[in-house]
């Protein structure tokens, strides 16, 4: 749950925002108005990626199930070029070396295939 100017939340697949400007975010909540700015219904194939996007920056990493076979293939890749810590990796997890968290960008952009 997000709270103030620009935050956002997601809850069960609906991710809502705030309005950016603090201003206009206190006119709305002085007024009695939700400052919200917009929402969306996340699909199940935004919730996979996002979901990769988000745990593979985590100290546990992400389970190697949520990736398809490209990812799986772009996974080994980043083993092999030292993106990935190999321990985790044996069982079932991506985790990202301090290498990997570099350039966790380009990692993530390749596993969700």
């Amino acid at each position: 749950m997000g709270a103030g100017p620009g935050a956002h939340s997601h809850v069960g697949g609906v991710r809502w925002w705030n309005v950016k400007h603090p201003g206009a975010y206190a006119g709305a909540l002085a007024a009695g108005r939700s400052p919200g700015a917009g929402r969306e219904v996340l699909s199940e194939e935004d919730r996979r990626v996002e979901r990769i996007l988000l745990e593979l920056r985590l100290r546990e990493g992400v389970p190697l199930s949520l990736l398809r076979e490209e990812g799986l293939a772009a996974s080994r890749r980043a083993l092999s070029d030292g993106l990935l810590d190999a321990g985790p990796y044996e069982e079932g997890r991506a985790v990202l070396t301090l290498r990997g968290r570099l350039l966790a960008d380009a990692v993530v952009r390749d596993l969700v295939d």
